[in-house]
C-alpha cells in the first residue's frame, strides 16, 4: 500500500502520550491481504482512572481484528493503551472508544474488543463491542477470560 505513512514509533524512542487523544497509532501494510485471518492483542494490565474518584481502574483487554489493507503496529498500540493511565472515563467509554478508534482509523474487515474490568465497589464490569459480523469462514477463538473469581 503506497499511501500508508511510515511508522513513527517503530525502532525509535517514544514517550508515553499524556492523553489517548495525543497518541499516534501507526499502521503498516497487511502482509497477507485478501486472506481473512485474526490478529489478537491482549493487555492484561490496562489501567485508567475513575472519573468520579480519580482512583485507578484495572482491566484485562482483548482486541481481536481481521485486517484489511493495514495492521496496527504493536508499539504504537502499547503507547496508545498506556496513555489511558492518566485518562478519567467510565469502563464503557474506555472499552468502546478504543474499539471505535481502531476500527475508524485502521478500517479492518472486522474488530471486537472485550474489556474485563476488575471490581470497583464489589462489582466487576465487562464491556464488549464489535464492528459487525466476522468474515465468513474465519476462525474465531473465544476470548477465554473467565468471569471474575479472583481473575488472574
Amino acid at each position: 500500500m503506497t499511501d500508508t505513512p511510515q511508522p513513527i514509533h517503530l525502532g525509535q524512542t517514544s514517550a508515553l502520550p499524556q492523553r489517548p487523544e495525543e497518541a499516534v497509532l501507526d499502521y503498516v501494510p497487511n502482509p497477507r491481504p485478501g486472506k481473512p485471518y485474526l490478529v489478537r492483542f491482549t493487555a492484561p494490565e490496562f489501567t485508567s482512572l475513575c472519573p468520579v474518584t480519580g482512583q485507578p481502574d484495572f482491566a484485562h483487554l482483548v482486541i481481536d481484528y481481521a485486517p484489511a489493507a493495514t495492521i496496527v503496529e504493536s508499539k504504537s498500540l502499547k503507547l496508545f493503551l498506556g496513555a489511558f493511565r492518566n485518562h478519567a472515563a467510565f469502563h464503557e467509554d474506555c472499552t468502546v472508544g478504543i474499539g471505535e478508534r481502531l476500527f475508524t482509523e485502521m478500517k479492518p474487515l472486522w474488530l471486537r474488543i472485550g474489556g474485563y474490568w476488575y471490581p470497583r465497589g464489589g462489582i466487576p464490569i465487562d464491556v464488549f463491542w464489535q464492528s459487525g459480523d466476522p468474515p465468513a469462514g474465519m476462525w474465531l477463538p473465544p476470548q477465554d477470560v473467565p468471569g471474575y473469581r479472583g481473575r488472574g
